[in-house]
C-alpha cells in the first residue's frame, strides 16, 4: 500500500476539492491511501463514507494553514503546525512515502527541503514540469522554481534529474536533453550557459546540445534543463498564453451563426485540444533531488486535478525515481575543485 500526504487545505479550492480529489483518487487506485492533512472539522465532513476506498482515506489534524501570500521562509519558521509541513513530516516519519501539495509552491519545497534533506550528491533540487508538445511526446523542463540561482553543474544534475523521472514515469527511453538558450549555436547564451556545457556533455545523459525556447512545445527534446528564474517565467508565460488563446478562441467562435456552426463541428478537436493542454490532466510537478516524493500540484486545481496529482504521486513511488537518480549522480564526473564551494550549502 502506497500512502501519500495530502495537504488539504492548500489550493483555491481546498478542502473541498482536496478531499473530493482524494476520494476519486482511491477509488482509481486500490492500491493507495491517501493520509488528509488539515483541520479535521473542516475536512472530515467532506468525506463520503460511502465512496468507493474511502475505508483508505485516513486524517491528520493541524490547526494552522500557509496562505498563498505567506512568505514562505517566515510561514516555515512560525507555522510548525502547519499542514504543509505536517505533510512533510509524515514523509519524514516514513507514514507515508510522498506529499502532494497545492498551495504555497515555495512553502511546499521548502518544507520538502527541510524534512527530506537532498538526495546524497544532489546540490540542487528541481522542480520538473511536464509540457504537452506538438509530437504527443511530453517534455520535461526543470528547474521551474525550486533553484532561482544556479551554477553550471546544477543545470548537470538537473539533466540527470530529469532524465531519470522521463525514463522511469514517461516511459521515454534514452530521453533526449537540451540546455536552454538563445540559439541552437553551442557559442550562443549567457556564461551559465556556456559554462554548463562541458559539464552537461560529460553527464550520463543523452545531451544534444542548446535548446530554444519554441523547443519545448515542438518535441525535438524530452528534457529541457534550465535555472529556476528562467524556468519558472518560462512556465508562468506559457500558462498565460493558453489561457488567453483559450480565451480568444472562445470569443471568436461565438461571434456569429455562422462561427457557432463551425465550432460545433470542431468540438471534439477543441475538447482533445484543451485535455492536450489542460494543467489538470497532468497532476503534479516533482520536486526532484530530495529524500522523499514531493509533487507540487496547481492552485487551481479541482478536483480531477488533484486525483492527478496522487496519480503521479503514486507513479514517482512505483517507478523509483530516487534510485534511478543516485545512479546517474554517482556516474557523473567530479567538478572541477573551482566549482565545488557551495557543495555543502543547504
Amino acid at each position: 500500500m502506497i500512502s501519500i500526504a495530502l495537504d488539504a487545505m492548500g489550493g483555491d479550492f481546498a478542502p473541498q476539492a482536496t478531499a473530493e480529489g482524494a476520494q476519486l483518487a482511491v477509488g482509481a487506485f486500490e492500491d493507495i491511501q491517501v493520509i488528509l492533512v488539515g483541520d479535521e472539522a473542516k475536512v472530515r465532513p467532506l468525506v463520503v463514507s460511502t465512496s468507493s476506498g474511502a475505508g483508505r482515506i485516513l486524517f491528520e489534524h493541524t490547526t494552522e494553514v500557509v496562505g498563498m501570500d505567506d512568505h514562505a521562509g517566515q510561514a516555515l519558521h512560525h507555522k510548525q503546525a502547519s499542514s504543509i509541513i505536517r505533510c512533510a513530516a509524515l514523509v519524514k516519519e516514513g507514514r507515508a512515502q510522498a506529499m502532494v501539495a497545492a498551495g504555497n509552491t515555495a512553502a511546499a519545497v521548502g518544507a520538502a527541503r527541510l524534512s527530506f534533506g537532498r538526495l546524497e550528491g544532489i546540490r540542487r533540487p528541481g522542480i520538473a514540469v511536464t509540457f504537452p508538445t506538438s509530437t504527443g511526446s511530453p517534455c520535461v523542463v526543470l528547474d521551474c522554481g525550486a533553484s532561482v540561482d544556479c551554477k553550471a553543474e546544477h543545470l548537470a544534475q538537473f539533466a540527470v534529474m530529469g532524465s531519470a523521472y522521463a525514463e522511469r514515469v514517461l516511459r521515454i527511453a534514452q530521453p533526449r536533453v537540451g540546455l536552454l538558450s538563445i540559439g541552437e549555436e553551442e557559442a550562443k547564451g549567457n556564461d551559465l550557459v556556456r559554462e554548463a556545457t562541458p559539464f552537461l556533455k560529460a553527464a550520463p545523459v543523452r545531451f544534444l546540445g542548446n535548446a530554444e525556447g519554441r523547443d519545448v512545445f515542438n518535441g525535438k527534446f524530452d528534457v529541457i534543463v534550465c535555472d529556476g528564474f528562467v524556468g519558472n517565467v518560462m512556465l508562468k508565460a506559457a500558462e498565460g498564453l493558453a489561457e488567453g488563446i483559450g480565451q480568444i478562441l472562445r470569443e471568436e467562435l461565438g461571434r456569429g451563426i455562422r462561427n457557432r456552426m463551425g465550432a460545433a463541428l470542431c468540438l471534439p478537436g477543441l475538447k482533445g485540444l484543451k485535455r492536450r493542454m489542460d494543467y489538470a490532466e497532468y497532476g503534479g510537478m516533482p520536486l526532484l533531488g530530495v529524500k522523499g516524493g514531493c509533487l507540487i500540484a496547481h492552485g487551481r486545481s479541482n478536483p480531477v486535478a488533484v486525483k492527478n496529482a496522487l496519480k503521479a504521486a503514486r507513479e514517482f513511488v512505483l517507478a523509483e525515481v530516487n534510485r534511478r537518480i543516485l545512479e546517474g549522480v554517482s556516474a557523473m564526473k567530479s567538478a572541477s575543485p573551482a566549482d565545488r564551494s557551495d557543495v555543502e550549502e543547504a
